[in-house]
C-alpha cells in the first residue's frame, strides 16, 4: 500500500449579509467550517478566531465577519475552488459585481505553497498578503506561514498594513 501526501490549504473565510432565512455573518461562518469539514480528501486541522472589519474597498457595506481554517489533505485546486463555489451558492452568494457585499466568501489562499498564474484558482491568492482581514486569522491558524511567491512571513506582510481588524 502506497502512503498518499497531504499538504497544508489555507482558506480565508468571510461573511457581511445575513441569508435568505435570517442566518447572520458569524453563523454563515461557522456553517462554512462545517461543510469544509464534509469535503472528501480534506482534514480540518485549524480555526482562526473571528475577526470584525470593514468593508474593501471602503464602501457602505456592513462590516465583515473573517477568519481562516488551516486544512490538510490531497485535492486539485480546480476541485476545491468548485466546492467552495458550491458552498458560497447554498449559503445564498450569487456573483455580481466585484467586491459586492455577500453572505459568504471562500477563497483558496495557499494550497502547499503553489505558485499557480492560472488557470483559476491563482494561487497563492494574489491579494492576500495585502489585506490585514486574511493574514490575521492566517497567524492564528498557522503562525510560521510564509508568502509562497514573496518568501514574506505572516507578521513582515502584517507591520506595513493598517490594521483595521478587531476581534469580533
Amino acid at each position: 500500500m502506497t502512503q498518499s501526501t497531504t499538504f497544508p490549504v489555507i482558506i480565508a473565510i468571510g461573511s457581511n449579509l445575513t441569508d435568505a432565512w435570517g442566518h447572520g455573518p458569524r453563523a454563515l461562518c461557522r456553517a462554512a467550517i462545517e461543510a469544509l469539514r464534509g469535503l472528501h480528501g480534506l482534514r480540518l486541522v485549524a480555526v482562526s478566531r473571528w475577526y470584525r472589519s470593514p468593508a474593501w474597498p471602503p464602501s457602505d457595506q456592513p462590516d465583515y465577519i473573517n477568519g481562516a481554517v488551516l486544512m490538510d489533505g490531497s485535492v486539485a485546486p480546480a476541485w476545491l475552488l468548485g466546492q467552495l463555489h458550491i458552498i458560497e451558492a447554498q449559503a445564498g452568494r450569487r456573483r455580481s459585481i466585484v467586491n459586492a457585499a455577500r453572505p459568504l466568501d471562500l477563497d483558496i489562499i495557499d494550497m502547499a505553497g503553489l505558485i499557480r498564474p492560472s488557470p483559476d484558482p491563482v494561487l497563492p491568492h494574489p491579494r492576500a498578503h495585502l489585506r490585514s482581514f486574511v493574514l490575521r486569522p492566517i497567524a492564528d491558524i498557522l503562525p510560521t506561514w510564509r508568502h509562497p511567491s514573496l518568501g514574506t512571513s505572516t507578521a513582515d506582510l502584517l507591520a506595513p498594513l493598517a490594521d483595521d481588524t478587531t476581534l469580533a
